[in-house]
């Protein structure tokens, strides 16, 4: 047995915290660390992660400082904890599957399935077994490549990533699947950022951010918009905290108060250390879940207001005449919005909106940054565009100090869709990837997440390979989603620790191990490095420092490239051996075939890399008219029927994605339990429930199936009245697969609409 307790909720609450970091987390980081691993391991980690000739940190997604203006310690405390979590010596072995039967491990909590320890051979489980059981790397792969070419479509098989893959790997992934007929490439964009690049592609031309580090650091405002730095990406407040040093201003809006957002204390300065810290936020907006679309359209009247009372001095007219189309429309539009509906939406007060105006007119450089409190809401895509249409406004797209900030919170998500994975690549992608490897890429979209789990459900799929993630436990509506992956005749997971994927097997299931992103990776032309693009475009190498966690490991780079050598053979001629022995020669290719990565292996092997160019930034936009794109977005607004609250799911503060690294979220005050659902005392009043009442959540949804989460302790919170708060994965079961946003099919993780009730057996 491997000593670690499966643990079970024990609440106990404690006041929300209302400043973030500080020491605390230096010592949460370290405790957890050595509680997985050796002094010098830890010593050894710690000291390269981020830094220019270590390795990129697997969490979030934030850009490191440019080499010479990094610290030594260039991490937060939940990049320490995730990178101690890869680096643990604990290891999971054929004996352990010997003595626990996949069922067995299918009741096990997702914390106690990681806390297993990296995986350390391939495993199979063949039809009709009960266990897993280990199996050689080349029948591993004869199972995979028998199962392809049985198909009776290409589109018959899935290949899902997220955004841990590396570029290499990534380019690789699209590469072998393309080359086997298929567009069918699911990632974990399709469930965060999807509104993202919809609404910024259609008005802007281009799917991701415009701004810098540096244009954070000299802003005049700052837009903090559905989401929590203090636990989801911790670096994004020391580049706030600059903001703020340099005369700036952040206004936060959320549902939630977020104690980083409050005040930040940094581990690495004096005054975070025996100081009060910095106050991040000058103005918190305690929106209503769905609100944010409307605030925006608020602002936006004010603005034409104050244009029409000082002609000429608030809107930017000769950035709207030369680089935009649509103005005219999208004004006439704006000035229809009612206040009484604006109101009602946000739950603010108009003086609240009206200060926040004035803010506004006292800056020329504004930034807004979101992230997936504004992208899976169900009019995630139109919230956006009106964003687009705030800053196109008075000119703060392309500007210094000035533009659009979506916050990705997985380490190389925004590579992985730059590399090519993703469903709908533009023709032109497909075109050179055609030239560059003598075929003809398929040219009819595939399949996104949501609309894979549904070709799996009714039998439209049969193959399911994973390439570093936690498929069952990233996507909507669990009970569907488990059924439709049981219905497989192969899945295949590609890992690094056990996860719930692997409990919820196909007729045939496989675990691939593959190497950390610590790891060294050792090939037949020597030791390799990878790299990676963050949210702001910038390309650099991640070279792993430690022994690999066994010898019976493969690279990700490895597995796909003799997978796709074993499945297609020599047609078409790709060169998969000799990708594998030296991985320079993937990035080669790779500066033939996408646009900003000429000379590629020179120049990402200079200390920091390189920055993507931007067209927007340079006044370029990729769109049909050439312009810059205002739209036109009705107003609407989340509604609960009488006794319903609107529910958002969210991370804990000691969790990575879909793996709690413990059963705390101390900023939030909740300890030793995660099964809470956090309730304004107003709603509870209303609902004459009390504090640490035992309820079910119950999900309404127009299908008419009653979706249920068990067992949640009531938490009284200062939610946004109407609003409520509980953690994923475990309330994923809520999330109905057909409830997506409109335009980007992102479920809608934020405004599921539940009844809370009284559990039976808690009387």
């Amino acid at each position: 047995m491997s000593g670690i307790e499966d643990p079970v909720d024990d609440l106990s609450v404690t006041p929300p915290k209302t400043w973030a970091t500080g020491v605390p987390a230096v010592t949460h980081a370290l405790e957890y660390a050595l509680g997985q691993t050796s002094v010098r391991r830890t010593a050894l980690t710690l000291l390269n992660i981020n830094q220019a000739k270590g390795f990129d940190c697997p969490g979030c997604a934030w850009p490191e400082p440019q080499p010479g203006k990094r610290h030594l310690n260039e991490y937060c405390e939940n990049g320490g904890k995730h990178i101690a979590d890869e680096a643990t010596s604990r290891r999971v072995t054929a004996g352990f599957f010997r003595e626990h039967s996949i069922a067995e491990l299918d009741t096990k909590s997702d914390y106690w399935l990681n806390q297993q320890g990296r995986l350390t051979e391939p495993m199979v489980k063949r039809p009709g077994a009960t266990h897993y059981e280990p199996v050689g790397w080349d029948e591993a792969f004869g199972i995979l490549a028998e199962e392809l070419r049985s198909l009776a479509s290409p589109d018959e098989a899935l290949f899902y990533t997220s955004g841990r893959l590396n570029n290499e790997a990534a380019f690789l992934l699209q590469l072998f699947a393309r080359a086997y007929g298929t567009n069918n490439l699911p990632d974990c964009s399709n469930m965060c950022h999807e509104s993202s690049g919809s609404a910024l592609g259609e008005t802007l031309g281009i799917g991701k951010g415009s701004v810098s580090l540096d244009d954070i650091h000299e802003a005049d405002l700052i837009f903090v918009v559905g989401q929590n730095p203090g636990t989801n990406h911790p670096r994004m407040l020391s580049a706030l905290e600059e903001t703020k040093r340099n005369g700036g201003q952040v206004v936060a809006v959320n549902t939630l108060p977020e104690a980083g957002l409050m005040r930040f204390k940094h581990p690495q300065k004096a005054r975070g250390v025996i100081g009060r810290g910095t106050e991040i936020a000058d103005q918190f907006l305690h929106i209503r879940a769905g609100g944010d679309l409307a605030l925006f359209q608020a602002l936006n009247l004010l603005l034409l207001e104050a244009e029409d009372e000082a002609p000429g001095n608030v809107l930017d007219h000769g950035f709207i005449a030369s680089d935009t189309t649509g103005f005219e429309a999208f004004a006439e539009h704006a000035r229809k919005t009612r206040w009484e509906d604006v109101l009602e939406a946000t739950g603010l007060t108009r003086e609240e909106i009206e200060e926040v105006h004035r803010r506004v007119l006292a800056s020329r450089k504004v930034i807004v940054c979101w992230a997936m409190g504004l992208t899976q809401q169900k009019h995630g895509v139109p919230s956006i565009r009106e964003i687009v249409n705030f800053l196109l406004m008075r000119g703060s797209i392309g500007r210094p100090g000035a533009g659009v900030c979506p916050v990705r919170g997985h380490s190389n998500v925004q590579g992985d869709r730059t590399m090519g994975v993703w469903e709908r690549m533009p023709q032109e992608f497909l075109d050179a990837l055609g030239r560059e490897f003598s075929f003809t890429p398929p040219s009819h979209h595939g399949l996104d997440a949501v609309d894979s789990i549904r070709a799996m459900r009714d039998g439209r799929a049969s193959f399911f390979l994973g390439v570093a993630g936690n498929f069952v436990r990233a996507t909507p509506d669990s009970e569907v989603t488990e059924a439709a992956l049981r219905r497989c005749r192969l899945t295949a997971q590609i890992s690094t620790k056990l996860n719930r994927s692997h409990t919820v097997c196909g007729e045939t299931a496989l675990i691939l191990p593959t190497l950390g992103r610590s790891d060294r990776d050792v090939q037949e032309s020597g030791l390799q490095f990878y790299t990676v693009e963050d949210s702001m475009s910038e390309v650099h190498a991640s070279r792993g420092r430690l022994a690999p966690a066994s010898p019976h490991l493969l690279s990700e780079v490895a597995i796909i490239s003799r997978l796709a050598r074993r499945t297609l053979g020599d047609q078409p001629a790709i060169p998969w051996e000799e990708f594998e022995r030296d991985y320079g020669t993937i990035r080669e290719r790779i500066s033939r075939v996408i646009p900003g990565f000429e000379e590629f292996n020179a120049r990402v092997d200079r200390p920091g890399g390189f920055t993507l160019p931007n067209p927007v930034n340079e006044g370029v936009y990729p769109t049909p008219s050439g312009k810059a794109v205002f739209t036109r977005n009705a107003f609407t607004m989340l509604r609960a029927p009488e006794g319903h609250l609107i529910l958002q799911t969210l991370r804990s503060h000691d969790q990575w994605n879909t793996v709690p690294y413990a059963m705390n979220d101390r900023y939030r005050g909740i300890h030793n339990a995660r099964r809470v659902v956090l309730v304004n005392p107003v709603d509870l009043a209303a609902l004459g429930l009390a504090d640490r009442d035992l309820v079910d959540l119950v999900g309404l949804w127009e299908d008419g199936r009653e979706r249920r989460a068990p067992a949640f302790r009531v938490v009284s919170y200062p939610t946004s009245p109407g609003s409520v708060a509980a953690y994923y994965p475990e309330t994923n079961v809520l999330v109905p697969l057909d409830s997506v946003a409109d335009i980007s099919n992102c479920p809608t993780s934020k405004g599921v609409v539940v009844r809370l009730e009284p559990t039976a057996a808690d009387g």
